[in-house]
């Protein structure tokens, strides 16, 4: 489902506040990586764990925005991966209640301590918090009913292990919640044909896509399709494709 020409105006200052440039340099991979395809992309350097001023984003109602596109509700039970200051957590926490619960990971250990300090200060809790890796997610299995990759997928090192790995971790019907800037590889975005490629190279299906032509971004919901491609079996997209 397409719905082109829906808004959510986040400033391109925010952007520029959150990602400022520089790429990942080469480095060797890891041993539980190496089974998987390399991304045929720039992959960028993740340099802050804030996307922009909290109190601006909500005049913009950016996250209600995004959790109504999500169907967050309560009771449900949602993964923030790349979790940060937990602009993303929080709200998610108030949306699905005391019934629900909500997962926070990122793979900054700094990041996850200043978000606990928060969590324990606003009493939240309804909130867990997990130490994730750039392969792999560490979500346990069969739990999460929508899992964010909020402004952070350019930034995954090893994409093809990444969404893999991640695939057990949703419940029947969970669906993988997308919101990134429709930008090319290595500037802090990723174009949403390349974006689409990668995820149905794991065996996902595209469920809904919404262009955000104010921050010049999209919106994209995808689920699990009829069996995940084995890691042998995986072929990475090409750069030319996007």
């Amino acid at each position: 489902m397409v719905r082109a020409g829906f808004a959510l105006a986040v400033l391109a200052a925010a952007v520029l506040a959150g990602c400022e440039s520089g790429l990942l340099p080469a480095a060797p991979r890891s041993d539980s990586a190496l089974e998987f395809p390399k991304p045929d992309r720039p992959v960028d350097r993740p340099v802050s764990t804030a996307f922009g001023n909290e109190d601006s984003r909500d005049e913009l109602r950016e996250a209600q925005i995004v959790m109504d596109l999500a169907h967050i509700r309560p009771g449900m039970t949602v993964a923030d991966i790349g979790a940060g200051e937990g602009y993303y957590t929080v709200r998610l926490a108030d949306r699905v209640g005391a019934d629900g619960r909500v997962l926070a990971q990122d793979i900054n250990r700094d990041a996850l301590e200043r978000l606990g300090r928060r969590v324990e200060r606003e009493r939240l809790e309804n909130i867990s918090i997990k130490l994730g890796e750039e392969d792999n997610p560490q979500l346990p299995v069969d739990s999460f009913d929508r899992i964010f990759l909020v402004h952070m997928y350019h930034e995954v090192a090893e994409p093809y292990a990444f969404l893999w790995r991640m695939w057990p971790a949703l419940t029947a019907g969970g669906e993988i919640i997308v919101v990134e800037t429709d930008r090319p590889a290595g500037r802090h975005g990723l174009p949403h044909s390349l974006l689409f490629c990668e995820f149905e190279a794991i065996g996902y299906q595209l469920i809904e896509f919404t262009e955000l032509p104010d921050n010049q971004g999209y919106f994209a919901r995808f689920g699990r399709g009829k069996s995940r491609v084995a890691a042998s079996a995986i072929k990475p997209c090409k750069l030319a494709s996007s």
